[in-house]
Formats: C-alpha cells, structure tokens, sequence
C-alpha cells in the first residue's frame, strides 16, 4: 500500500472512509444485538461461512490464481491467527460496551507498528516510539487497572488487537504479490476451514433469526472493506486515518441510545488518545514518502 496516492481525492477518500466507519458500527450494532445465546466459536464460524456467498461473484479469478507453496502456508498460518482473534472478538463484543471494543481495537495499528520494525525491517524513529507511547498511555486510561475489575473481555479485546495485528502484517507480505480480493477471500475461506471442528463441537441449531442477523454481519463486514479499498485508493492513509475516529464517536452514541450504555468519558479519552497517535505515525509514514505499514484503524476489523 503506497504512502502516496496518484491523482488524489481527499474528498473522495474521506467520503468512502465515513462509508466504512458506519459499515463497521453497524456491524458491532448487531453482533451486540446478537448477545451470548451462541457460542462465540460457532458465532464466528457462521459470519465466516455466510460471508463466502460475497466472493462468488470473484469466483473465477480466484481461481486462476496460481498459488505457490509459500503462498498456502502463508494463508493457512493466517486463518489460524486469524480464526483466534475473531473468535475472541466475538467473546468480547457480547459483554462489553460498543465503544470499549471500538477504542480497544484502534491498538492493532500500534501492534501493526511494533511487528514492522522487529519482523519486516522497518525504522523504529524516535517519534514513532513516542506515538506508541502515547497509544499505550491511551489503552491504560481506557482499561484503567487498579481503578476498576477487569472482565477477561477486556482481556480477550487485548488478545483480540494482537493476533489481527500478526494477520495483517502476513497479508501485507501476500498482498504484494497476489490480488488483494484473492487474499480476502483466502482469508475467508481458511477461517471457516479452521473453525469448522471446533464449532461442531460447541453446535446448537441456530434460529432464523440469528442467520439473518449474522448474514447482516457478514454484509457489512464486506461493505466495510469494500468501502475502505475504495477510500485507500482516492487518498492517502495520513488523510483518511482521522476519520475513524468518528466510528468510536458513533460507537458511543450507539451503545448509549440503543443499548442504554453509559458514555464513558475515559474510553472516549483514551481512544482519542490511540487514534491520535495512529495518524501520527500514519502522517510521518506520508511526509517521509515510504511504503506505508500503518493501516487505518478499521483495515484490521473482522
């Protein structure tokens, strides 16, 4: 993904990027709505299997890709990852509120960071390393330990940030090499291959209800990335990054009107605070005109 993009539209981006936020909020919306009733194992599996119906229509090009031995051990070292940190996520979402899981999550960028300079080579500057301290400093004044009980779904959110942070840097070492749609749909289909036994042996009969609210799920996962393809492609991430945080703004409103959440000023501050530090980083990456590692915040969603 370059740092700069030809012929930019920042109008555009920012457009397309407001597109993807709201696709994302829907999508935590109704994973909340969906509550505990399922295991989220089973839950995972089934966004997952729903969500291949999307990529019939690339089913062809998919295809005729030709995939090396590497190619296949990258992809299946992926969905494993992968397969873990939705399954976490899922956990998470159903038990904490909207705006926590959307804060939490704006740490896999920062994960992203630290894995591009110990695994892929990158400079690890000294305002970097700032940036990074101050989306810490931000996670700590959102978890506030010592100051409240911890719920082991704050822990699997952690968990969760992490392991998408390891996804994505493998798809940025495929995505050079293989079509992007191909390695989505790779993705997809790994996943499901991966949380197939497990959600067999967790399995109740899903009501109609549940398949249609995880169809919905599935549609706006694939919106959402749809739209943020389109938003990376009409301009920079240093333009398009601070957008996101209108997704945590969202969040909260959501979670407070439709789900009578309170608004936590601390999870908004601390949010602020990662996101802040993300367009930085995102910024330094534009200005310095090098190959971008940063991705936006909702790059790294289920």
């Amino acid at each position: 993904m370059a740092s700069v993009v030809p012929n930019s539209r920042p109008v555009a981006g920012v457009l397309w990027m407001l597109a993807a936020g709201f696709s994302f909020v829907a999508l935590t919306a109704l994973v909340k709505l969906l509550g505990t009733e399922l295991h989220p194992v089973q839950t995972a599996f089934l966004r997952y299997v729903l969500g291949l119906i999307f990529f019939l229509p690339a089913l062809r090009m998919i295809l005729a890709t030709k995939l090396t031995r590497r190619h296949w051990t990258l992809f299946g070292v992926r969905g494993a990852l992968h397969s873990v940190g939705v399954v976490l996520w899922f956990f998470a979402m159903a038990r904490i509120p909207l705006a926590e899981v959307t804060a939490m999550n704006y740490l896999t960028p920062v994960y992203v960071t630290l894995g591009a300079a110990l695994f892929l080579g990158e400079k690890f500057a000294l305002r970097r390393v700032a940036a990074i301290g101050v989306a810490v400093i931000g996670a700590f004044i959102i978890l506030r330990p010592g100051f409240r009980e911890l719920e082991p779904a704050h822990l699997a959110m952690l968990g969760t940030t992490l392991v998408l942070g390891g996804s994505y840097l493998l798809a940025k070492v495929t995505v050079d090499e293989i079509d992007p749609a191909v390695v989505v749909a790779q993705l997809s289909l790994w996943v499901t291959l991966a949380l197939l036994p497990p959600a067999i042996a967790v399995w109740t009969p899903p009501s109609w209800y549940e398949l249609f609210i995880l169809l919905c799920v599935a549609f706006f996962a694939t919106a959402g990335h749809y739209f943020m393809s389109h938003a990376l492609r009409a301009a920079p991430v240093a333009v398009t990054q601070p957008v996101t945080f209108l997704q945590l703004l969202w969040a909260t409103l959501l979670g407070a009107f439709a789900f009578g959440e309170p608004v936590d000023i601390w999870v908004v501050a601390g949010g602020t605070l990662i996101v802040s530090a993300v367009s930085f980083i995102a910024w330094r990456e534009a200005v310095l005109k090098r190959r971008a590692i940063t991705p936006p915040a909702m790059l790294t969603k289920l």
